[in-house]
C-alpha cells in the first residue's frame, strides 16, 4: 500500500478482542493497517519499501476511540428526510448523522402507496450505488393498521408475493431489510420470500401473538424492529411479540435508546437478556435529528418536535426519534448501566454483522475501514473519521 500513514491513539481503543488502554491505530489511505498496545514509531517520516512516507499523528489521550457507528434504522436528519426528492437533501441527512459518528447508514422509508415508494426506492438506490448509503430499509407498507404509529394507515397493504417482488426489483439489490407484521395475510410467505432473496426480514409494527411471531422466525425473520415500540406490551399470560422476539436466540433486537421511546429500565432488561450477540442500537431518527425543534412531515403526517420529542399533530402519538447514535451510546452507558464495550457491540459490531460486513466496517481491526468516533471521558463526541479522513 502507498500513501501517508496516520497514527491515532494514546487513549482507550475498543477492539473486538477488548479495550487497549492506552492503544494506537495505524491508518493508511482509508484502511486500518495495524492496532497496537504500545506506541508505534512517531517520527514524521518513516521508510516504506525503501521510500520515505509522511506519518501524521493524532493524540486521543483521555478519550475513547470507537469504531464508526452503523445505523440500520434511520429516516433522516439535519432537517432532511430520506423520502425527499432532492438528492442534495438526501445527502444532507447522511452528512448530519456522519458528523455524529454514524459512518454507515441504512436509509429507512415509511409506508407509502407502492408507486410512490418505488420512486423513493429508485432515488435511494442511486445513492447506494454511489457509496453514500449502505442500503435501504422498508418500514412498511406491510405492517399492522392496529400498530402503525406514525405511518399512514390508509396506504398499508398485505405483503402479497407480487408487491414484495415489485419493491425488491425497484431496489436493484439495494434493499437490505423489510419490516413486516407476520400476522397479515401472506406475512409468513413474505418472510420466506425476503429471506430467500438475501434480504433481512424484520418483525415490527405487529399485533401478532407468540405463536405467529415464532412461526415468522422459523420462516427466516432475524430482526425485531424497535423492540417494544408499536407492538403489544409484555404480559405474563400473553408474551406476544416482545416475549417471543426477546426469548428467541435467532432474533436481533433493535433498541431506540433515546430515553423517551423506551425507558432505561426496559433497555437494560432487553440488552442484558439478548446480550451483545443480539442487541442493536438504532436511532429511528426523523428529519429533526441533528437539527432542532420545529414542524416536519413524516410521510404525509405532520409532526411537531418540542424539546427533542416528536409527536404526530393532533394525536400525541410518538413519531420516530430525534436521536443520533453518539447520544444513544452515551445513554446506553450512562443511563442504562451498560459498558462501553457492550455499547460498541450494539452500535457498530452487531449491525455490521447483520449487513454481512463484519471485518470490513464496525470494528477496529486490521483490514477494516478507517471509520472512527472519538469520544471524551464523558462519552461526548469530539471527532469523527470516515474512510481515513477527519470530518
Amino acid at each position: 500500500m502507498t500513501g501517508p500513514q496516520q497514527v491515532i491513539g494514546g487513549g482507550r481503543v475498543v477492539t473486538p478482542e477488548g479495550i487497549l488502554d492506552p492503544g494506537w491505530v495505524v491508518v493508511r489511505n482509508d484502511v486500518i493497517e495495524s492496532v497496537h498496545a504500545t506506541a508505534p514509531q512517531t517520527a514524521t517520516t518513516a521508510v516504506t519499501a525503501g521510500r520515505p512516507t509522511t506519518r501524521r499523528a493524532t493524540d486521543t489521550a483521555g478519550c475513547w476511540l470507537l469504531p464508526g457507528f452503523v445505523d440500520l434504522h434511520c429516516h433522516g436528519g439535519g432537517g432532511a428526510s430520506y423520502a425527499d426528492g432532492d438528492t442534495e437533501r438526501l445527502a444532507a441527512a447522511v452528512t448530519a448523522h456522519r458528523r455524529h459518528g454514524t459512518t454507515t447508514t441504512l436509509a429507512s422509508l415509511v409506508s407509502r402507496p407502492l408507486p410512490e415508494l418505488i420512486e423513493q426506492i429508485g432515488r435511494l438506490a442511486d445513492l447506494v450505488d454511489d457509496g453514500l448509503l449502505a442500503g435501504i430499509h422498508l418500514e412498511g407498507p406491510f405492517i399492522s393498521s392496529a400498530r402503525c404509529g406514525a405511518h399512514d394507515a390508509a396506504v398499508l397493504c398485505p405483503p402479497d408475493r407480487t408487491a414484495v417482488a415489485r419493491l425488491l426489483d425497484a431496489g436493484r439489490g439495494t434493499i437490505r431489510m423489510v419490516t413486516i407484521a407476520p400476522e397479515l395475510e401472506g406475512g409468513i410467505d413474505a418472510v420466506r420470500q425476503l429471506s430467500d432473496a438475501g434480504v433481512i426480514a424484520a418483525i415490527g409494527h405487529t399485533d401478532g401473538d407468540d405463536a405467529r411471531i415464532r412461526a415468522a422466525v422459523d420462516a427466516g425473520a432475524t430482526v425485531a424492529t424497535h423492540l417494544f415500540n408499536q407492538m403489544p406490551p409484555l404480559h405474563h399470560r400473553d408474551p406476544g411479540p416482545v416475549g417471543a422476539l426477546l426469548d428467541d436466540d435467532r432474533v436481533n433486537v433493535e433498541l431506540i435508546c433515546d430515553l423517551v421511546l423506551v425507558h432505561p429500565t426496559m433497555v437494560r432488561i432487553a440488552a442484558r437478556h439478548a446480550g451483545p450477540e443480539r442487541t442493536v442500537l438504532v436511532t429511528d431518527a426523523m428529519a429533526a435529528a441533528a437539527y432542532g425543534d420545529g414542524r416536519f412531515m413524516l410521510g404525509t403526517l405532520p409532526v411537531t418536535v418540542r424539546k427533542g420529542r416528536a409527536t404526530v399533530d393532533g394525536t400525541g402519538v410518538l413519531a420516530a426519534s430525534t436521536l443520533t447514535l453518539d447520544a444513544a451510546v452515551r445513554n446506553f452507558v450512562r443511563d442504562c448501566g451498560m459498558t462501553v464495550r457492550q455499547a460498541v457491540a450494539a452500535a457498530s459490531e452487531r449491525p455490521a454483522h447483520l449487513l454481512g460486513q463484519s471485518g470490513r466496517i464496525g470494528a477496529i481491526q486490521p483490514g477494516a475501514a478507517a471509520d472512527f468516533a472519538v469520544l471524551d471521558e464523558n462519552l461526548h463526541l469530539k471527532r469523527v473519521m470516515h474512510q481515513g479522513r477527519w470530518i
